[in-house]
């Protein structure tokens, strides 16, 4: 039975509910019955992990059996997708691999045009899934129906770790949706919500969850327009949250004046240990504000402030915190041409710390 021939008798099978069995329809479905084990795995050697994750389980008994010894289905533990379009055949078969395959612990579907629809029965299935612990759906324009979609899975899924949304759309109202789901969530450690159009609303219904969420460990909120109003309440959230030690807001314009909030919960936070402020406009009165928490702080070991508006004026203030701060082991400045001999002293007080 060649490849073709293969694939055609474990996709044209048909359920028969009283008997709980696939029944094969193929006119060569007797021969997989009777392959030698052998053969079976060579001919499982030359298909695609799609197909091995997706389509192979509950064909049959046996094919199952033989599955579970076959080496390289123990060890595929990933579905990796990118730049394709996934149709409704494939979603199925994504599905079936969800409800039925024991090893998927990572999804990723990157820019592969899924949209609303499709996702509703992905996280129907992902309500029930007890394997998963990653799901990534990047650049896929879920809308707010995506969000309240993944919002309902969240509610009942046990096992996700990390899901990944960016670029998906949910705008404020998935961030509401995903918000409430987080104060039921006592699973998920990692949220990215990168270019999703949040805003201020957004992160304030965020920050609700953030209160009471304890196991929220990184949140991305990369590449969104939620300025220095939405890092205040972010801020107040940072002053009592014991869990959040990632948080990502590059590109999210929020100034010297979202800098001077940061630097507020800083001085009393002691969970957060990475903080990226990439391309945010901050200039030499917000590296002031900084460098002054640093001072106080001894949680945050990093620190990403590359593409920003300092100049030799905001380093010279992080070169004095780094004299009393003994935590801080990376601090990102690149882009701004600062002078050798300003360079060379912040870096010897960054080696410093990471020999303490």
């Amino acid at each position: 039975m060649n490849k073709r021939k293969f694939q055609e008798t474990f996709v044209s099978t048909e359920y028969d509910g009283d008997n709980q069995t696939k029944i094969m329809t193929h006119q060569d479905s007797a021969s997989l019955l009777t392959l030698p084990v052998e053969l079976i795995h060579m001919i499982f050697d030359n298909l695609s992990d799609f197909t091995i994750i997706c389509s192979l389980r509950q064909v049959c008994t046996r094919l199952n059996t033989i599955m579970d010894a076959y080496p390289g289905y123990q060890e595929l533990d990933t579905l990796f997708l990118c730049n394709e379009v996934v149709g409704c055949d494939q979603i199925k078969h994504i599905v079936n691999a969800l409800q039925n395959n024991p090893t998927l612990t990572t999804i990723k579907l990157h820019n592969t045009a899924i949209g609303a629809v499709e996702v509703q029965h992905l996280t129907n299935a992902l309500k029930n899934n007890t394997t998963l612990t990653e799901f990534h759906l990047n650049e896929n324009h879920i809308g707010v129906d995506g969000g309240e979609h993944f919002a309902d899975a969240l509610r009942n899924n046990k096992t996700l770790l990390t899901l990944n949304l960016t670029g998906a759309g949910v705008g404020d109202e998935g961030a509401y949706l995903l918000a409430f789901a987080l104060q039921h969530n006592t699973t998920l450690t990692t949220l990215n919500l990168g270019s999703n159009d949040i805003h201020a609303e957004g992160v304030q219904h965020l920050v609700d969850a953030l209160r009471t969420n304890n196991t929220l460990t990184t949140l991305n909120l990369g590449s969104n327009d939620i300025n220095a109003e939405g890092v205040q309440y972010l801020s107040d959230a940072l002053r009592t949250n014991n869990a959040l030690t990632t948080l990502n807001l590059w590109s999210n314009d929020i100034n010297d004046e979202g800098a001077q909030y940061l630097s507020d919960a800083l001085r009393t936070n002691n969970t957060l240990t990475t903080l990226n402020l990439l391309d945010n406009h901050i200039g030499d009165l917000g590296a002031k504000y900084l460098a002054g928490a640093l001072q106080n702080n001894t949680r945050l070991m990093t620190l990403d402030l590359t593409f920003n508006d300092m100049r030799d004026e905001g380093v010279e203030y992080f070169i004095v915190a780094l004299r009393e701060n003994r935590t801080l082991t990376t601090l990102k400045l690149e882009w701004y041409q600062m002078e050798q001999n300003l360079k060379d002293r912040l870096n010897n007080q960054i080696k410093c710390n990471k020999k303490t």
